[in-house]
């Protein structure tokens, strides 16, 4: 699973993201191309047509409504069907859809946004039973280029990490040192 949140919680406002961080976006992508991303009705309607499908995955819709025939989508009635698929699945939103499949997730990957928003949907709390993981950076926060300040965090259920998450972290967000851009990785618009 994997989202961007504010410390309340938001991860949408009227059917969008209420900011815009090139990084989060770029971690999004690495994350996720080459697996599959399953994401709700809502979420799939919210991507702009040009992005749809998005590229590089095999784009799931958990939809009891959307038609099947939408072309570049494969439609999941239940979460019991989606959970029958073999792969790496990245679940990517909304609210609903999170929570649905917070019991059966191993690993969370948050980027934690500093912006106070007002929004209509939030993340699903992280209960005890997660243990943390990779943090970049490792202390403070760093600055998108936009002039956000994020924070990403990987959290795990019991030992399941096998680096590969730790590892992209660490790539996408190299050179970040929790004051700001540091001249390379992320911030040099990679």
């Amino acid at each position: 699973m994997v989202w961007a949140q504010t410390a309340e919680g938001v991860i949408g406002a009227d059917g969008a993201l209420p900011w815009h961080l090139p990084e989060d976006l770029r971690l999004f992508r690495a994350l996720t191309t080459g697996g599959t991303v399953v994401m709700g009705r809502r979420t799939w309607e919210s991507l702009p047509p040009r992005f749809r499908p998005l590229p590089g995955r095999r784009n799931v819709v958990l939809s009891s409504t959307l038609d099947p025939a939408e072309a570049g989508v494969q439609v999941a009635r239940s979460v019991a069907d989606v959970l029958a698929l073999t792969g790496d699945l990245w679940v990517i939103g909304g609210g609903g859809v999170y929570a649905a499949f917070l019991p059966h997730a191993t690993e969370v990957v948050v980027t934690e946004v500093d912006a106070d928003v007002a929004g209509d949907t939030w993340a699903p709390p992280l209960d005890a039973g997660w243990l943390p993981g990779a943090r970049v950076p490792a202390a403070g926060w760093a600055e998108s280029s936009g002039g956000l300040r994020f924070r990403v965090a990987q959290w795990r259920r019991g030992a399941t990490d096998d680096g590969l998450v730790a590892g992209i972290l660490a790539e996408q967000l190299a050179g970040w040192d929790g004051a700001g851009r540091s001249g390379s990785g992320v911030g040099a618009g990679r």
